[in-house]
């Protein structure tokens, strides 16, 4: 049966949802490592992949698979590999493209992890070419014979710059170059990349599909529509034959199975089940984000950053490219390192951790955490100062989470007046 149905319903009764071996509503969890077989022929055949099956769970497992075609089907991609974490599959797709030499142009304003990866890949011999805003207009000078993707966050953390996905992956294919997108922060439920021109799409599952805060992952998921240049994109060559599909086949049977990142198959059944309630989650988190933005928008002393606010830079574009949805972090200036400290310190509700996307509302001073290797210019162009405190919003009470950061704002002014504080 084809479902023609909202996003949640999807979620419950897509193809993916059935098709367990023994009718189970829910993949039953496979935790092996390794896949008994009657025979030697039998396996070899699975080894050579003339056969479907399994054989050893760091190459294969139901489980991890179950979760691989959810995600797939949520994005509309062609194929799906599920990593050990979102800093894995960052690792993996870029090194299934890209070999000693060659050039990725990417947005500055990433995840601090990410900023790390690339600096290990400039020491590989993988060159970043990083710009301030990716734009038609940034990037296109840099293009090179050398650039082999381009890579960007749909939704800066924490920054919350908003990437215009049309108009990069129209430049990009102009160029003969996939568009590599994260959109871990974005979700499938406020926008899917491949339908506005990605050609990849990365989510670090350990966030807001898996919802709960109890594993950690990544997910590639591979559109299946552009045309690789097997001249251009050597890395693919020996995968020719399949076209369209050789990312995902290189992924699949070299490059992520030598590296080793798989998911753990218990790690795939908490996210799987974690996505059953993704559409609910982001309803509610994204509700109170802007509830508790613009509450906390009219306060002095602090400067509020949430894309549904009229003065954020990107407010036009979310409202374009994220169907109005601001997502469900934001971020404000306390004025002083000490400052946010004071506030972060007294708060009831929110807990001081360094994940994102939990069903509880998390708050951390990223200079002192995230990005404590990154550069002063790294850290600006993040959107990190050393008074950012970023709120990871959760499904609490609206009320109850801006009766408790208004209180903790108010309370730590130690006399001074609001005007005192600079965000310069």
């Amino acid at each position: 049966m084809e479902y023609d149905c909202g996003f949640n319903t999807k979620l419950l009764h897509g193809k993916t949802s059935k098709g367990f071996p023994n009718r189970e509503i829910l993949p039953p969890i496979s935790q092996v490592t390794a896949f008994r077989y009657d025979s030697m022929e039998e396996l070899e055949r699975v080894f050579l992949h003339k056969s479907m099956g399994y054989a050893y769970s760091r190459i294969g497992n139901p489980t991890i698979t179950a979760f691989e075609q959810r995600i797939q089907e949520l994005e509309g991609g062609a194929g799906a590999v599920c990593c050990s974490s979102g800093m894995s599959a960052i690792t993996a797709a870029l090194l299934s493209i890209c070999e000693s030499g060659d050039e990725i142009i990417a947005g500055n304003c990433l995840y601090g992890g990410t900023i790390g990866l690339f600096h290990d890949l400039e020491k590989w011999g993988i060159h970043i070419v990083s710009v301030k805003d990716l734009t038609e207009e940034t990037v296109k000078p840099l293009i090179n014979a050398h650039t082999k993707a381009i890579f960007g966050e749909l939704i800066s953390n924490p920054s919350l710059k908003v990437m215009n996905v049309p108009s990069i992956s129209r430049l990009a294919h102009e160029a003969g170059i996939p568009l590599i997108v994260d959109s871990t922060t974005a979700t499938p439920f406020i926008a899917r990349p491949l339908e506005l021109g990605a050609d990849i799409v990365i989510h670090s599952t350990s966030k807001y599909l898996n919802g709960g805060g109890n594993s950690i992952g990544g997910v590639i998921v591979d559109g299946g529509t552009f045309r690789w240049n097997f001249e251009k994109h050597t890395a693919l060559r020996e995968f020719k034959k399949f076209g369209k599909l050789a990312l995902s086949v290189r992924l699949r049977t070299d490059t992520w199975e030598n590296l080793g990142g798989c998911m753990a198959p218990m790690n795939a059944f908490l996210s799987y089940i974690g996505t059953d309630t993704l559409g609910l989650r982001m309803q509610r988190i994204c509700e109170n984000a802007d509830r508790l933005a613009h509450a906390l928008d009219q306060m002095k002393g602090i400067q509020v950053s949430y894309l549904t606010l009229p003065s954020h830079p990107c407010y036009e574009e979310a409202k374009d490219i994220l169907d109005g949805y601001g997502g469900g972090i934001l971020s404000f200036r306390a004025g002083s390192k000490e400052r946010a400290f004071r506030i972060i310190n007294s708060l009831k509700y929110a807990c001081i951790a360094s994940n994102i996307g939990d069903v509880r509302t998390l708050v951390i001073h990223p200079a002192s955490t995230l990005y404590i290797q990154a550069s002063k210019e790294e850290m600006q162009a993040a959107g990190v100062y050393e008074d950012t405190v970023r709120v990871s919003v959760g499904i609490e009470s609206a009320d109850d989470l801006i009766a408790d950061f208004t209180e903790a704002i108010n309370n730590s002014r130690e006399g001074k007046e609001d005007e005192n504080y600079s965000f310069r």
